[in-house]
């Protein structure tokens, strides 16, 4: 039979030991909704990793991870309030910031270092370099990254901005298009759209890759962003989160093999070894850059910040242009060296 608490107390007052209670209730893990960009791909493998292992939790936190239908939608989820962070192309937050000034949206941790979008032509067009697009014609849907930012990729290799036609497609026909070769090109996320022009019957070394990064463009890519509210009334589930992700992403670039495992137990449907193989190219050509080596995962610098915001701005022929201070905070990164590559 168990003694009152009172009892308890005088009998260890009586023993010279401090009276120590236990909390009634357990304080309970701190709910987060996040939404992806896309779907359950390789690239989501660590955020679901993070979770299947437990790295949440052990911040106290719950988080909820969503599929999305794309970056804009991303950030429009966040904006709203239904969700409370998500992983969304940082220019995609520019462009929202821009047109509704004020959101006070934040990228917490910039997890693509440089942006994915490329030129992707066939190596039988005789298409080597920029200065080879002049005349010809590109598909892609009118949202597409790589096409929105064209003005960037222009500008930065000496080119007009009509010095191409656009073809408007939607997605499911663009890599089809060009495999077929009615069209001299397209863009789109690297990690993408050459594994869809593969899978289409083009082999890889009939494939030209134009990286926007290969050719001057300072754009960075996603990001994990963060809701007002969530930053201003749980700024420790921010970090908590980010530490939790950043602890994932170091496992995942260590073994993406293993980490795909996460992606394929939250969708049983996916081919492993394509998303093996995406997640891969991702990390290689987005993720670990040598701005990443040098300063570590999850940052950005200050000089090309600036100027990746001129880029888009111009590109995107936005109507102001927002303060790099408001579009993404370091203030919630784990330490340099969790962040450090080895």
């Amino acid at each position: 039979m168990s003694l009152p608490f009172n009892a308890c107390r005088r009998l260890l007052l009586a023993a010279g030991l401090a009276c120590l209670t236990v909390p009634a209730f357990a304080q309970a893990p701190q709910k987060i909704k996040f939404t992806l960009d896309w779907r359950f791909e390789g690239p989501s493998a660590p955020f679901l990793m993070a979770k299947a292992k437990g790295y949440f939790a052990a911040e106290g936190l719950d988080v909820e991870i969503d599929s999305g239908s794309g970056s804009a939608g991303a950030v429009t989820r966040v904006a709203t309030g239904a969700y409370d962070m998500g992983f969304a192309d940082f220019n995609a937050l520019v462009e929202h910031e821009a047109k509704t000034p004020g959101s006070k949206i934040q990228a917490v941790y910039m997890v693509y270092n440089a942006t994915p979008a490329a030129v992707f032509v066939l190596k039988k067009s005789g298409i080597t370099k920029p200065a080879d697009l002049v005349g010809k014609t590109l598909a892609a849907p009118v949202f597409d990254a790589g096409r929105k930012a064209w003005p960037a990729f222009a500008k930065s290799n000496g080119l007009a901005v009509d010095a191409v036609k656009w073809q408007s497609v939607e997605p499911a026909l663009r890599e089809t298009l060009l495999a077929r070769g009615d069209v001299d090109g397209i863009t789109g996320f690297y990690f993408t759209s050459l594994l869809n022009l593969e899978a289409r019957g083009v082999k890889p070394e009939e494939i030209v890759a134009l990286k926007y990064p290969d050719f001057g463009v300072a754009l960075y890519g996603n990001a994990i962003i963060a809701s007002p509210k969530l930053i201003a009334e749980k700024p420790q589930a921010v970090a908590g989160l980010l530490r939790a992700f950043n602890k994932a992403l170091k496992e995942t670039i260590a073994n993406p093999d293993a980490a795909i495992a996460y992606v394929r137990e939250r969708d049983p449907l996916i081919n492993v070894a394509l998303e093996t193989r995406r997640l891969k190219l991702a990390l290689e050509s987005s993720v670990i850059t040598p701005e990443v080596k040098a300063n570590g995962l999850g940052a950005v610098t200050g000089e090309r910040l600036q100027r990746s915001l001129v880029e888009t701005v111009e590109a995107y022929g936005l109507p102001a242009m927002p303060k790099a201070g408001d579009l993404f905070s370091a203030a919630f990164l784990p330490a340099a060296a969790e962040r450090a590559l080895k």
